[in-house]
């Protein structure tokens, strides 16, 4: 699947490129066996100037045949290379970045790169419920593997203390799967699906 990179991307986000987008497609939840309950899923990944992918996923449980049952749930965050911030970053709060960007050319990308090849990686998601994820992990390519490092839980949040996520781009399809530790188990299918690019 061919893609155009963006003329006004942040250098250090070409190798997330690929993800830019809406994505939407269907899944199943747990193991994806026949008992396992349908879902749809509307994923969007954006850039706005500055070195981060901002994403947000919402998602419906859905009968057999794909219709709406009710909504299931929405999650946010942000996605970047794993480097030490700067004068160049924006933040904390609304501290303005200097006007250029920390990384301005491929060249100081590439210094980034990991001893696989690819790029180290963080994604900060948040969950209604009082739940938020800090990952970290590795994109090489059209593939992603991110295992969390933090999971914060408000006082009155369900238990849930890890996870690991996959994705990866297989004939121009956006193929994920999640998997949870929550509820006193070891990590365990949570959800996947497969989301074909609508914009």
């Amino acid at each position: 699947m061919s893609f155009e990179i963006p003329t006004d991307l942040t250098p250090e986000l070409v190798p997330l490129s690929w993800l830019l987008g809406t994505w939407e497609g269907s899944g199943r939840l747990g193991e994806g066996n026949a008992d396992s309950e349908h879902f749809f899923q509307r994923a969007s990944f954006s850039q706005h100037g500055l070195p981060y992918v901002q994403y947000t996923a919402e998602s419906w449980l859905t009968d057999e045949e794909g219709n709406t049952l009710r909504p299931l749930s929405v999650e946010t965050g942000f996605w970047a290379l794993d480097r030490k911030l700067n004068d160049a970053d924006v933040g904390p709060g609304l501290s303005p970045a200097d006007i250029v960007p920390a990384l301005k050319s491929a060249d100081e990308v590439e210094q980034f790169r990991n001893q696989e090849g690819g790029f180290d990686i963080t994604a900060t998601i948040v969950h209604p419920g009082g739940i938020a994820e800090l990952y970290y992990g590795s994109i090489k390519g059209p593939q992603i593997q991110l295992t969390t490092d933090l999971v914060m839980r408000g006082q009155h949040s369900k238990d849930y203390s890890a996870a690991t996520r996959l994705l990866g781009l297989v004939n121009g399809d956006l193929f994920w799967r999640w998997d949870i530790a929550a509820e006193g188990s070891s990590l365990e299918p949570h959800a996947s699906a497969i989301l074909k690019k609508t914009a």
